[in-house]
């Protein structure tokens, strides 16, 4: 059933009104209905007008306009079906956590809080937009965690599988740099719309062996997840890129050009942009233990940073023992029973405030109480060590690569399932996605 188009009419009919008041003042209006939710023509122009100066700043050249809109338009809508989600849910990015991650990206910039506003503010952008924006991306990104994570299952005998192969061959010490475009399919596709697509696919393919640019190509033609960012995929190792892309790149080399190739989601072509070999021969990896205080409807966020303040306070006065402090209190129930106790990793298996916060610690330190997407945390630097990551991988990193890869397919999978039972009504004749 299609939800009900009230509101549209009520905003609509109040531009009108406003138009008759002020008829030389430019009006919003209402482009696309997703669900209960809108897109407003503003939205559209603003990210349009941010993509090309990014493109502009990048010397990369955009395709038309036409074009340009469609695909803007479309990460729109995505957009908005992730954070209605989140809101669905109740996942809200309070201001706490805002500026935790605010002080986080600083200290990774070797900035103060202040300094980061002020350059902010000097590339046009206020200090509001700036935070929500990365209050957008928070949510995003943890709305993906929570409604991917929960589908993928790695199988012990995946890992074991992996390992073995490590172990015999050598991981490939190469990373790719893939360019992605997909000719989408609607679902039970009939034959007519297959011809279309595979045709379609076919004239992509002639203008990009004619040397047409990939990424202008990729933002004109494709329905993939990196569209807008001319289908670049950042590099990635094989053991960790979708299945697909594993399968294609079987002896292929910098700027082979492949496909098109069916899936369940239409036809795929894949450039190699860049190849190269990893770029780090070993890595660092910490021994650490932490306490996990997680806010809730009885526990706000303020009470839950402000018991790690305690903890954290009477630990450097020598007042309390942190392994008996965590068996007490901490909420994360992998390390509790081992007062606290993580083991040794890779920095990069925890999520960035997790990763950040470890980062910037001397040997024996405790940090400040910091906010992650699991709550409120202290971590305490026990060890640091270099450890091969050419010769030798551990079942943790196998894990790390295959959770990645299936992360990457699945993201895509639950976007198109969200997409596919939604409402979605565009009011704009540029617009041919339906």
């Amino acid at each position: 059933m299609k939800p009900c188009k009230q509101l549209i009419f009520a905003l609509l009919t109040l531009a009108m009104s406003h138009g008759a008041m002020a008829e030389n003042v430019p009006l919003d209006r209402v482009t696309v209905q997703i669900n209960e939710g809108i897109v407003l023509e503003s939205e559209i122009v603003n990210m349009l007008k941010t993509v090309k100066a990014n493109a502009k700043a990048a010397g990369q050249s955009l395709p038309s306009d036409k074009a340009l809109r469609t695909q803007v338009i479309e990460r729109l809508i995505v957009t908005r079906l992730q954070l209605q989600m989140a809101d669905r849910i109740g996942l809200h990015i309070g201001d706490l956590q805002l500026d935790q991650t605010i002080e986080n990206i600083a200290k990774e910039q070797k900035m103060t809080p202040e300094m980061m506003r002020e350059k902010v503010e000097a590339e046009g952008m206020s200090w509001s937009q700036y935070r929500e924006q990365l209050r957008e991306e928070i949510t995003l990104g943890e709305i993906q965690r929570i409604q991917v994570q929960r589908r993928i299952q790695v199988s012990p005998q995946e890992i074991n599988s992996l390992v073995k192969l490590i172990e015999e061959q050598g991981m490939q010490q190469v990373e790719y740099q893939i360019g992605h475009i997909l000719i989408e399919v609607p679902n039970s596709p009939n034959s007519e719309q297959l011809e279309a697509a595979s045709s379609r696919a076919n004239a992509v393919l002639k203008r990009l062996q004619d040397n047409a640019d990939f990424k202008q190509t990729a933002i004109a033609s494709s329905s993939g997840p990196k569209a807008l960012e001319g289908g670049i995929w950042d590099y990635m190792n094989v053991n960790e890129m979708p299945t697909l892309f594993a399968e294609l790149l079987v002896g292929a080399k910098t700027g082979d050009i492949i496909g098109p190739v069916r899936s369940g989601a239409g036809f795929h072509i894949i450039k190699v942009m860049d190849a190269r070999g990893l770029q780090t021969k070993e890595i660092d990896e910490v021994r650490s233990r932490h306490i996990l205080i997680k806010p809730s409807p009885i526990l706000s966020e303020e009470r839950a940073k402000a018991m790690l303040d305690k903890f954290a306070a009477q630990l450097r006065r020598g007042e309390a023992d942190f392994a008996t402090l965590a068996r007490q209190y901490s909420e994360d129930p992998g390390s509790a029973a081992k007062g606290g106790e993580l083991g040794w990793a890779d920095p990069t298996v925890y999520v960035p405030a997790f990763a950040q916060t470890l980062g910037a610690l001397k040997i024996n330190e405790i940090s400040e109480p910091f906010r992650s997407s699991h709550g409120w945390h202290i971590v305490q630097l026990e060890e640091r060590r270099k450890t091969d990551a050419t010769d030798k991988f551990n079942t943790n990193r196998a894990h790390q690569l295959i959770f990645r890869r299936k992360f990457n397919e699945e993201l895509q999978n639950w976007l198109d399932e969200m997409r596919a039972e939604a409402y979605i009504e565009v009011f704009d004749a540029d617009f041919n996605r339906g």
